[in-house]
């Protein structure tokens, strides 16, 4: 194995952190940027994730970790996962390792870079729902406290970082990478796969997107009261459909609980197998609503200007709540969940917002993440004593992108941005859009 100079190591290993990862691989591949892509296989195996490597042109991993079929639970797998990739380290001796997201790969690599004293970058930083019981929440906070450098999606990613102490000059705003993504698979029709609604016998703009895989639906009592508003709004709404493409393990909790043959009886609810991306991107395009627990797709239908329906608490993306096109509910509370399904179903189609301003990113969050891996690379990023914050301010804290730039007001809106339940808001929205051409690599 020839080792080369000032190298980076990047290491995912689940479908959603490949797809986010693509627009940073192509740019360093145009920047001529060395690095290693080592992949766990946390998500399932290499094989089955491959379709996602060919459809967006992504190379094909340095080592394959093939985590997934070794761990019997979470806690087994985070400690494989921690040890193999320590290894990998080792073996590599990279300049510095960097991981996106909040996923048990992004934990392990931000611990295996401690354990060998590398430096890690974050990207993704400063995301929260500031729900300590989903493991995603508490995977984000270790690999933010542990980082060197953090790269953050939204301003207000950004202030929480602050707010948590860490220094400006640790930080920067990128926006999120699968707004690139997207503007790469919507911007042309060769990779659009229009005949998947002829397949599937669906019209644009006439059918619900359904997506439900977190674990804290998954239980019986959890699955029971979304299937129930599911058939109920199927039987309010007879010539409106509802796809679902059905996870794994939401697949089998539903076969479990005997739930699966009762959504098949319903004609306007089809039951699909998981996608390939830009299959499931085509479905996200053409859809009138979106029902999800994903953060994701929380994402990518809101860029795509769909009106959202997360069956969750809270969200890491709160601007896609106060820009007016996600609202939160709690299938607790199944009887307004179904008026707020009906409601979006009847309600006109919503414009996609501003890429220019737009609050999660302007389709060049790669080129910009690049380039600062490109320049950690050249410096010398390393673990150690960092400097203390001299003043504390302790009336005001401002988002400083550059010097003597403020971008976000006063700390009390960021305790207003954290408050439960969330709702849209004119004058937030404006203060957490970007505008990007102010906004340098």
């Amino acid at each position: 194995m020839n080792i080369i100079e000032n190298f980076i190591m990047i290491v995912a290993g689940t479908r959603p952190e490949a797809i986010k990862l693509a627009p940073v691989l192509w740019w360093l591949d145009k920047l001529g940027v060395e690095y290693t892509f080592i992949w766990s296989g946390q998500h399932y195996d290499y094989e089955m994730s491959s379709i996602f490597f060919e459809q967006l042109n992504l190379p094909a991993p340095d080592e394959y970790l093939n985590v997934g079929s070794q761990a019997q639970d979470l806690a087994s797998q985070v400690a494989i996962l921690i040890q193999k990739i320590v290894d990998a380290i080792k073996r590599w001796k990279p300049k510095f390792v960097y991981a996106l997201g909040d996923t048990n790969t992004t934990l392990a690599s931000a611990l295996a870079s401690v354990y060998t004293s590398e430096p890690f970058v974050h990207d993704e930083a400063g995301m929260r729902s500031y729900d300590t019981s989903m493991i995603e929440e508490m995977n984000r906070r270790i690999c933010d406290s542990v980082a060197n450098f953090r790269l953050a999606p939204t301003k207000i990613a950004f202030l929480n970082l602050l707010n948590e102490g860490a220094l400006p000059d640790d930080i920067r705003l990128v926006g999120s990478t699968i707004v690139d993504v997207l503007l790469y698979i919507t911007s042309s029709e060769n990779i659009i796969k229009n005949t998947l609604l002829t397949n599937l016998n669906l019209e644009p703009l006439q059918y619900t997107l359904v997506t439900i895989h977190r674990r804290e639906n998954l239980t019986e009592s959890q699955l029971r009261k979304i299937v129930d508003v599911l058939t109920t709004v199927a039987n309010f709404t007879p010539d409106h459909t509802f796809v679902m493409p059905v996870h794994p393990h939401t697949q089998k909790n539903l076969n479990a609980y005997g739930l699966y043959k009762l959504l098949e009886k319903y004609s306007n609810i089809k039951l699909i197998k998981p996608l390939g991306y830009i299959e499931f991107i085509t479905l996200l395009k053409n859809s009138k609503v979106v029902i999800t627990d994903s953060g994701g797709v929380q994402e990518e239908a809101f860029i795509l200007g769909k009106r959202i329906l997360t069956l969750r608490k809270t969200t890491e993306w709160i601007e896609t709540v106060l820009l007016g096109y996600n609202k939160l509910l709690d299938i607790d509370n199944a009887q307004s969940v179904i008026s707020e399904v009906v409601n979006a179903i009847n309600s006109p189609v919503l414009k996609p917002p501003e890429l220019s301003t737009s609050p999660i990113g302007d389709g060049n969050a790669g080129k910009r993440v690049a380039t600062i891996l490109q320049r950690l690379a050249e410096t010398k990023l390393e673990r150690g004593i960092s400097p203390s914050l001299i003043e504390k301010h302790s009336d005001k804290i401002f988002l400083c992108l550059q010097k003597n730039r403020k971008l976000l007001q006063e700390d009390n809106t960021f305790r207003r941005l954290t408050r439960i339940p969330l709702a849209p808001d004119p004058e937030l929205a404006e203060l957490v859009k970007v505008d990007w051409s102010q906004i340098n690599e």
